[in-house]
């Protein structure tokens, strides 16, 4: 892979890691295309690529860091001070990381072979779409609106919330199901406040992230190796990816904060009608 390459993968990692339309079924479309115009890189559903696209979505929990750093560092000292709420807290969020896993490995191989069908991205591309203009009508029980939740802080979170987000980040392992905005909407539908959500979704991310990371870098070690995919342009993708995170998170989170997230929305259905209509990468992979 040339760093050129890299830097645009990169750049939609970037990007599409925070505005919940699936930075994976952007990874996969954008390779596709590239594969079609002659660029030389692996097939998306072969181990070194898969590995790269984790590796670039480590990059972006750089991003996490940085602008919701001030959350995370608040969260530990509440740790380390041994306060119930923030250490009941961060054993959910642990709890819904091996749930995460847990599913994840059984379902591995399935969820792989999606990485290289264009068509199933795009149907899950038109269920990210649904979350996504539901998000925005979910509103405090207080409020006048659609939809109606009692609202929880986090003292009232409990093992079932934990597990339900769980199972929605496993799922949005799927490639066109964002994984931000799966465990955004399950939050909200269980009543979660906004900010409280989003910080719960990207603060699992970290842990989920670095684990399947690990995980997949062990695989392709011991299998046939990172073949066309070298560590300078991992490096490249890993470094574009949180300098463009960085300014993604901060926009994604004031739109979350004003309920304006159904632009997302009627992005990720004409995205799946194009792919539907064009056939994108039909053939391409394998």
């Amino acid at each position: 892979m040339s760093l050129i390459v890299a830097v645009v993968l990169g750049v939609v990692q970037g990007v599409f890691m925070f505005v919940p339309v699936s930075s994976t079924s952007h990874l996969v479309l954008t390779q596709t295309l590239l594969r079609e115009q002659g660029v030389a890189l692996p097939a998306p559903d072969s181990p070194e690529m898969v590995l790269f696209d984790l590796v670039v979505h480590v990059g972006t929990l750089v991003s996490v860091v940085v602008v919701m750093g001030a959350g995370l560092r608040e969260l530990g000292a509440g740790v380390r001070r041994r306060e119930p709420v923030a250490v009941r807290l961060v054993g959910l969020m642990l709890l819904s990381v091996v749930v995460t896993g847990a599913v994840g490995i059984a379902l591995q191989d399935g969820l792989t072979a999606v990485f290289g069908t264009p068509t199933l991205i795009a149907g899950a591309l038109l269920l990210t779409g649904g979350m996504l203009w539901s998000t925005d009508a979910m509103t405090p029980s207080a409020d006048r609106g659609p939809l109606r939740f009692a609202w929880r802080d986090e003292a009232r979170i409990g093992v079932g919330t934990a597990v339900a987000i769980g199972l929605a980040q496993a799922a949005a392992l799927t490639p066109g199901l964002s994984r931000s905005g799966t465990t955004i909407f399950v939050a909200l539908l269980l009543g979660m406040p906004r900010q409280l959500a989003a910080r719960y979704s990207f603060f699992v991310a970290i842990p989920t992230i670095l684990g399947a990371t690990g995980v997949q870098t062990l695989q392709v070690a011991l299998g046939e190796g990172f073949g066309d995919v070298g560590w300078g342009a991992m490096l490249t993708g890993f470094v574009v990816a949180a300098a463009v995170g960085t300014v993604a998170l901060w926009a994604v989170l004031r739109l979350l904060e004003q309920a304006r997230f159904r632009v997302f929305a009627w992005y990720v259905w004409a995205l799946a009608a194009l792919v539907l209509v064009s056939g994108v990468g039909l053939e391409a992979h394998g």
